[in-house]
C-alpha cells in the first residue's frame, strides 16, 4: 500500500496545477459540462472558401467491405471487425483503441477515398443516426477531434464544391460535435491531446460561419498559439519524444498550413509563416531520427502505420513549397576512408551517428518526456538502435497495444530496450498504461573524437532511488567497422543485464559465453565479444505495428563486474 501511494505521489507531483484543477472540474461538475456541450446553437452554415481541400493523404483504406444491408467491415490495428448494428459502435468485445479508430472515420480521407464516396455517405449517415450526443466513445474529446477534422476535410473536398449542398442535418451535427469538444477541451491532459483539440476547433471554425464558428475558431487558435511553441522544441522535436507522435503532429501542422491557403482566412494566414518554420525544423529532426530504410526509430511509443512516414511528409512539404533545413552541425571523423558524423539534438536529447555503407546508430540520452505529461514514455534511457548495410540490426521493442495489462507494461519496460536492467527494475517507474512516477534523469552528454573513433558518452540516475544508489554510465565508441558499448555501474547491485534485441531478420549465435555472431539476411556477419560479463540468448518479441508481434532473438549480457564491454565488429567488402 505504501509503495502504491509513493508511486502515485511521484506521478502527481510533476503535474501542472491546472491539470489537477481541470481533472477535478470534469469529475465533479459533469452536469455543467453536459449543459455546455448541449447549449443552444445557431443555424449551421458553410463558409465560402477560396479553394477546395486537396491535400495529399498518407492513410491506407480501413474500410474493407460494405454489405447490401448497410453493414460495414473495417480493419484497424491488425484486427478486423464489423459494423452491423448500432451496438457495434461501442462493442464490449472490442478494445477501447479499436473503437476509437472506428469513430475517427479515417477512411473519409484515406487513399482512393473518391472511389468509395457512396459508401462514405452511408457511413456518415449511420454515424449521425446511431450516435446520439454525448453517448459512447464517439463523443470523447480526442475521438471528436480526429473525426471533426476528417469530416471537415471531406466536406470541403472537390465533390462538395460543385454546388451540391451539404445536408443541413450534417452541418448541424458538425456544429454539435464542435460544441461538445469545446466543452471538453483536454486541459487536464495537455500535450498531443490538447493540440488535436485545437486543430479540430480551428478546422470547424474555419469551415462554418456565424458566432458559434467564430468562437470555436478563436478557441482553436488560442490553443495552437500556446501549444505549438510549447510542444515543439528548438531542435525541431515534439516534446513527447515519440517519433511516431512527432510525425503525426507534423502532418497536423501541414494540414493547418493548407487550411490557411484553402480558407483564405486572415487569422490563419497570419500564423502560417510560424507554422511553416516549426514544420521545417520538425522534418529535419525526423530525418535523422529515421533509419536508412526511411522509417522511424522505436523510442517511447512508436510503431509503423500509425503516423505518416518521412517520405509522406516530405511530399506534403514539397506540395506546400517548404524547404527542409540543413542538418544540425555534426561532429565528424574519417577513418579507413569512411566518414562518421554525429549530430546531437540538445533540447530533445538524442544523438544520431551516421556513416557510409548504410550505417546508423540512434542513441537515447533524453529525458522521458515533458515532466507533466510523459504518458507515451518508455523506460528506455540510454537505449539505442543500430542499422548496418542499410538494414536494422538492433531494435527496441516497438508498440503493439495500449491499455493497462501485463503486455503493455512489458513493452514499456527497460528490459524491452537495448540498455541495462539493474536488479530487474525499470530505470523509470512506468506504470498503468500511461503513467510514470520517478523517472531517470540523463546526465551531461559528451561527443568526442580521438584515435580514429567517435565516442558518445551519457549517463542516468534512474537506479539511484534503489538502496544501492546505482548510476548507469554508457559509452558508444564507433569507427572503422566496429562499435564498442561500454557500460559502467557505480553503486551496489545484485545483478545487472545489458540487453541487445536483434531485428527478427537477424540470426544470433554464440560460440561461447564470451563470443558470438550476428548474421544479416543479406549474408553480412557481425562478430561480438564481451568483457566483464557472460552472454546468453533469449527469445523475445518485436512489435513493428499495432496488433503485430514478431519473434526475435536477444543477446543478454550478464554483468560479472561493474564494468562491462560489448564489442561488435564487421567488415566492408
Amino acid at each position: 500500500m505504501l509503495t502504491r501511494y509513493t508511486r502515485l505521489f511521484h506521478t502527481v507531483r510533476y503535474l501542472k496545477p491546472g491539470q489537477i484543477g481541470w481533472r477535478l472540474y470534469y469529475r465533479l461538475l459533469r452536469q455543467r459540462v453536459r449543459r455546455q456541450a448541449m447549449a443552444p446553437l445557431g443555424q449551421a452554415e458553410r463558409r465560402r472558401w477560396v479553394d477546395s481541400w486537396s491535400a495529399p493523404t498518407w492513410m491506407p483504406p480501413v474500410l474493407i467491405g460494405k454489405g447490401e444491408s448497410n453493414e460495414f467491415e473495417f480493419q484497424f490495428l491488425g484486427e478486423r471487425g464489423g459494423l452491423a448494428s448500432t451496438e457495434d459502435w461501442n462493442h464490449p468485445g472490442k478494445s477501447k483503441l479499436w473503437l476509437y479508430n472506428l469513430h475517427y472515420l479515417d477512411d473519409l480521407c484515406a487513399q482512393d477515398a473518391d472511389e468509395r464516396s457512396v459508401e462514405h455517405r452511408a457511413l456518415v449517415q449511420r454515424w449521425l443516426d446511431e450516435n446520439p450526443p454525448l453517448v459512447g466513445n464517439g463523443w470523447e474529446p480526442y475521438t471528436l477531434s480526429l473525426r471533426l477534422v476528417n469530416l471537415t476535410k471531406w466536406l470541403s473536398g472537390q465533390q462538395w464544391q460543385s454546388g451540391e449542398p451539404v445536408p443541413s442535418p450534417w452541418l448541424a451535427s458538425l456544429a454539435r460535435q464542435a460544441q461538445a469538444l469545446s466543452a471538453q477541451r483536454e486541459f487536464h491532459i495537455l500535450a498531443n491531446h490538447l493540440f488535436a483539440n485545437g486543430k479540430a476547433l480551428t478546422f470547424v471554425g474555419a469551415f462554418l460561419q456565424g458566432e458559434d464558428a467564430e468562437r470555436w475558431l478563436r478557441q482553436g487558435l488560442d490553443i495552437l498559439d500556446e501549444q505549438v511553441p510549447e510542444q515543439f522544441l528548438a531542435d525541431g522535436a515534439h516534446f513527447e519524444r515519440s517519433p511516431m507522435y512527432h510525425a503525426a503532429l507534423l502532418w497536423d501542422l501541414a494540414d493547418l498550413i493548407h487550411l490557411s491557403e484553402c480558407s483564405g482566412l486572415v487569422a490563419l494566414r497570419e500564423r502560417a509563416a510560424a507554422w511553416r518554420s516549426f514544420l521545417e525544423r520538425g522534418l529535419g529532426w525526423l530525418q535523422w531520427m529515421s533509419h536508412p530504410d526511411g522509417e522511424i526509430g522505436f523510442f517511447n511509443d512508436a510503431a509503423f502505420g500509425v503516423a505518416p512516414t518521412l517520405a509522406n511528409l516530405d511530399a506534403y512539404a514539397e506540395r506546400l513549397g517548404l524547404k527542409i533545413p540543413e542538418p544540425l552541425a555534426a561532429t565528424s571523423i574519417v577513418t579507413q576512408g569512411v566518414r562518421y558524423a554525429a549530430r546531437h539534438a540538445r533540447e530533445s536529447g538524442y544523438v544520431a551517428v551516421e556513416w557510409d555503407h548504410g550505417g546508423k546508430a540512434i542513441i537515447d540520452v533524453a529525458p522521458v518526456g515533458p515532466d507533466y505529461q510523459p504518458g507515451h514514455a518508455h523506460a528506455d534511457t540510454l537505449s539505442f538502435e543500430l542499422s548496418l548495410f542499410g538494414q536494422r540490426v538492433l531494435v527496441n521493442s516497438g508498440t503493439s497495444q495500449y491499455g493497462d495489462d501485463v503486455e503493455r507494461h512489458r513493452q514499456r519496460s527497460t528490459a524491452a530496450h537495448n540498455t541495462v536492467v539493474v536488479d530487474n527494475e525499470n530505470s523509470s517507474e512506468v506504470w498503468a498504461g500511461f503513467r510514470v512516477a520517478r523517472r531517470a534523469r540523463p546526465g551531461p552528454v559528451r561527443i568526442s573524437v580521438e584515435e580514429g573513433s567517435l565516442t558518445v558518452q551519457g549517463s542516468h540516475d534512474g537506479y539511484r532511488r534503489r538502496p544501492g544508489r546505482v548510476e548507469h554510465r554508457r559509452e558508444w565508441c564507433i569507427g572503422d567497422g566496429r562499435l564498442t558499448v561500454a557500460d559502467s555501474l557505480r553503486g551496489r547491485f545484485g545483478q545487472a543485464k545489458a540487453r541487445f534485441h536483434c531485428h527478427p531478420s537477424v540470426s544470433l549465435s554464440l560460440a561461447d559465453p564470451k563470443r558470438g555472431r550476428l548474421t544479416l539476411p543479406s549474408g553480412q556477419k557481425i562478430s561480438f565479444s564481451i568483457e566483464g560479463g557472460r552472454a546468453e540468448v533469449e527469445t523475445t518479441a518485436w512489435h513493428p505495428r499495432f496488433g503485430v508481434s514478431q519473434e526475435n532473438q536477444c543477446l543478454v549480457v550478464h554483468f560479472t563486474h561493474s564494468d562491462c564491454l560489448t564489442r561488435f565488429s564487421w567488415a566492408y567488402s
